[in-house]
Formats: C-alpha cells, sequence, structure tokens
C-alpha cells in the first residue's frame, strides 16, 4: 500500500501577479520550484492563507530570481496580488517510507525570496 505524502512546499509566498487571461496554471520564481523539489508541469495545490481559498493547478517555470507568484486563468479569480499563499506538492511513498519521510519547506521572505529550507516543519536544516 501507498501513501500520498507531501513532498515539498514553498510556505507563505506572495502572490505577486494574478493574470485572469492566461490560460491557466501557477508561474513561480525557478529558485523556488528547485528548492523545493518541485517541477513544471507538476501539479500541486495552493493554499491561500489570506482569503481561505483552495485550488489545484500545475505550475511553469517563471525567472530565475525574480520572485514572481503568478496565478493564471480561471484560479486568478481566487487569488490577488499580495495574498500569501502556500504551494504543496505530493508524491506516493510505499509504507516503508512513511517513518522516515521528511518533505522540503521552503521559508520566504516578503520578496519571495529564500529564508530559509527546511527537510521538516520541526526546523531540519538542508545543507
Amino acid at each position: 500500500m501507498h501513501r500520498e505524502v507531501l513532498r515539498g512546499k514553498i510556505h507563505r509566498a506572495t502572490v505577486t501577479e494574478a493574470n485572469l487571461e492566461y490560460e491557466g496554471s501557477l508561474t513561480v520564481d525557478s529558485e523556488l520550484l528547485e528548492a523545493a523539489g518541485l517541477s513544471a508541469y507538476e501539479r500541486i495545490d495552493v493554499y491561500n492563507i489570506t482569503n481561505g481559498n483552495r485550488f489545484s493547478t500545475y505550475l511553469i517555470e517563471g525567472p530565475r530570481h525574480s520572485g514572481v507568484i503568478c496565478v493564471n486563468g480561471a484560479a486568478a479569480h481566487l487569488s490577488r496580488s499580495g495574498d500569501k499563499v502556500i504551494i504543496t506538492g505530493y508524491g506516493l511513498a510505499a509504507e516503508s517510507e512513511v517513518r522516515d519521510h521528511r518533505p522540503r519547506v521552503v521559508l520566504v521572505d516578503e520578496a519571495n525570496r529564500i529564508k530559509q529550507v527546511l527537510r521538516e516543519s520541526t526546523g531540519t536544516r538542508v545543507s
């Protein structure tokens, strides 16, 4: 049996733009994706801390070091520039892997620059 577990997340990122006219997805600074272990076109969930909205979409790589977090397409109705969001990616783990699994947690500042990368929410730092 397998369990769906959190693989990586970008915690409390600030939405920089909402583009209703784009065909859907979430554009994220490629440096943040790499730090969280997430990939372009991967399905993700977004939790809007500001207004409580939640939605699923896929990722598009944004320019490295840009700090971009752009909500595109229909999801632009659910988030606005300035909103705080949590971006999460999940994966399947075998029962034997669950106990030792530790997701990557990327903490960012107000400009979506990496402050810290944790290996788990208890504060274990990645090298």
